[in-house]
């Protein structure tokens, strides 16, 4: 059993951290939340109140001490008021399948309804994964999601723009349906409060990219990181899941990378399903995430139905 005096967190068990929302008011409404959970992910209003109001609550208390080190600074400077916007960065890292994507949508549906009327922007790392094109050349397409398939250069680069409080900045986007980066498709990030960061690797530091060696990384700039964790084997039954339920919608659609997957038996599919899981997101999620989750302010961990269980809070 893990001796908690001498851990960097504090836990907290569900029960307990739900009593911490206090009086943060809920804001969704169930049709909202129903809307905002992934394709194999259970998102229930009790979750949101639970576990997403109290974050909500710690992450306004962050931001305000945040905005009061930079009165301080403007004080010091002899300025009346900042000429440079700088917004607080959230990053949200785990594996595949854990419901990332899910979290970053509740928290910038939260966040941005808070009464200081926030300006939110999530971008997700997806975009700056190197076109198929590229992977092909470098022969490491099945290694999709690994540290070397991301143009670290760029990515690296959108963060310290949007840091600096640069406007208008652009962010290239991935399509799932494809299996590739958009071609000419950005979206634009303009000077928000609040810019959430979604992506396997966003915890991940200059030495998990020793081919770039870059001296810096994302994981530099971030103000409060989050790691969404479950056990391996809740892992791969929620991606094989996940897959079987894509195979009967999206792959369905002709311009799918995998629509081919659709001809297979329910059997194949699945077993299909689960040798991609062994053999590329498992390995990536031992090799370069789950080494980064301590690495995080706050770690949620999911047990069935994707319902978080326990919270870790960096002391």
């Amino acid at each position: 059993m893990e001796n908690v005096s001498f851990s960097p967190y504090m836990i907290f068990d569900r029960a307990k951290w739900a009593a911490l929302r206090d009086s943060e008011p809920l804001t969704l409404t169930e049709q909202e939340v129903a809307e905002l959970k992934g394709i194999d992910d259970e998102l229930s209003i009790e979750e949101v109140k639970e576990i997403y109001l109290p974050l909500s609550r710690l992450l306004n208390y962050y931001v305000s001490a945040r905005s009061s080190r930079q009165a301080v600074l403007r004080k010091f400077l002899n300025e009346t008021e900042s000429t440079i916007k700088v917004p607080f960065i959230i990053s949200i890292a785990g594996s595949v399948s854990v419901g990332k994507s899910t979290t970053a949508r509740v928290l910038k549906a939260l966040l941005s309804r808070w009464p200081e009327h926030t300006k939110v922007a999530l971008v997700t790392t997806d975009g700056f994964l190197y076109p198929n094109e590229v992977l092909e050349d470098k022969r490491i397409l099945l290694k999709k999601g690994f540290p070397q398939s991301y143009d670290i250069k760029t990515l690296l680069q959108f963060v310290v723009d949007v840091k600096s409080g640069k406007p208008n900045i652009k962010a290239p986007k991935y399509s799932h349906l494809i299996y590739d980066v958009v071609p000419d498709d950005y979206a634009e990030v303009d000077r928000p409060d609040i810019l959430i960061l979604e992506g396997l690797n966003v915890l991940q530091s200059g030495m998990d990219y020793p081919h770039d060696r870059p001296r810096v990384f994302v994981s530099d700039y971030v103000d409060f990181s989050i790691y969404v964790d479950a056990d391996e084997k809740q892992l791969e039954e929620w991606y094989i899941s996940r897959f079987m339920k894509f195979r009967k919608g999206a792959f369905a659609d002709p311009k799918s990378y995998f629509h081919n997957f659709t001809q297979l038996t329910e059997d194949a599919a699945e077993k299909m399903a689960q040798t991609i899981w062994r053999e590329i997101n498992r390995k990536n999620l031992l090799r370069n995430i789950l080494p980064t989750r301590e690495r995080a302010s706050l770690i949620l961990h999911k047990s069935k139905n994707h319902a978080v269980d326990n919270v870790r809070l960096r002391k």
